[in-house]
């Protein structure tokens, strides 16, 4: 899907952050910093000031005036937000069609929902304003669904959501061109990733093989909007994502999660290297 950030008021990133004004309360305690954004006065004087950039890092500017002025590239996450967005779903077009100025727009969405909106900002994959060159790469013995990015960015996406994507876009909903057959999505993911780390013990349903598996309900699998929880050391934040649609989750046939909720069961563990199936088992 298309690399980028969610930006929101509480999250790491946000359209504003370069004002002067977002400035003088960026490190207030977020009930004082809501009463702040919720005030006109102060909605005025943040729009009226000028993005200053001077602290920015210089090396990635281009990144950083894309993130607090490139409205056209910009989207607004509601709860049916589509990841593949097209022109007319922008904060720009959205504003235009709303008679307000795109900052403007995109300062009170960010106030909805409490002060808990969000605003997608695509930066790679997506530069064509759609995802059909990633459909010839799924087919490709050269590219692999990889791991993703689960906690060094994580108040800025939430890429454990990308399994579930894959299937629910991909497979299920995609209505811009070409989806992937459900087989291939799911190899993609299983097996084929497993082998690319050595993990040969896995990514099947054979016998000898780990019995990892997930029961999946296709027609219910949606994944949900994002939010933000603060249950990290010293309150760091993180953003979460529910999927609805998975049955029950099985780790070497024991069941960990049932109807997206965990059953206590912890029947995982540490592993070190390449992981090999029982050769004899997996003969019968």
């Amino acid at each position: 899907r298309g690399n980028g950030i969610i930006m929101a008021w509480q999250g790491t990133v946000n359209p504003f952050a370069f004002r002067p004004s977002w400035q003088e309360i960026k490190d207030l305690p977020w009930e004082a910093q809501k009463a702040k954004l919720l005030d006109p006065a102060f909605k005025a004087r943040l729009l009226a000031e000028p993005n200053d950039y001077s602290a920015a890092p210089q090396d990635i500017l281009g990144v950083v005036m894309v993130i607090s002025q490139g409205w056209a590239l910009q989207y607004e996450m509601d709860p049916d937000f589509d990841y593949e967005p097209q022109a007319d779903a922008s904060i720009n077009a959205r504003a235009a069609a709303a008679g307000v100025d795109p900052q403007e727009y995109a300062y009170d969405l960010l106030c909805r929902d409490d002060g808990k909106g969000f605003i997608y900002l695509p930066i790679l994959n997506y530069a064509d304003g759609n995802l059909d060159f990633l459909v010839p790469l799924q087919h490709a013995d050269d590219t692999v669904n990889s791991l993703s990015d689960g906690g060094a960015h994580c108040g800025t996406i939430c890429d454990a959501a990308s399994p579930t994507f894959m299937l629910e876009h991909w497979v299920k909903s995609r209505k811009r061109g070409a989806r992937i057959g459900l087989e291939q999505a799911i190899k993609r993911q299983c097996r084929d990733t497993a082998l690319l780390y050595g993990l040969e013990d896995r990514g099947v349903i054979a016998p000898g093989y780990l019995a990892d598996l997930n029961v999946i309900d296709m027609e219910r699998l949606k994944l949900g909007k994002p939010w933000l929880a603060f249950d990290l050391p010293a309150g760091g934040k993180r953003l979460l994502q529910k999927a609805d649609g998975y049955v029950c989750t099985i780790k070497n046939g024991t069941v960990t999660f049932r109807d997206g909720a965990w059953t206590g069961a912890t029947p995982g563990g540490l592993i070190r290297g390449p992981q090999h199936v029982e050769l004899a088992e997996a003969a019968e």
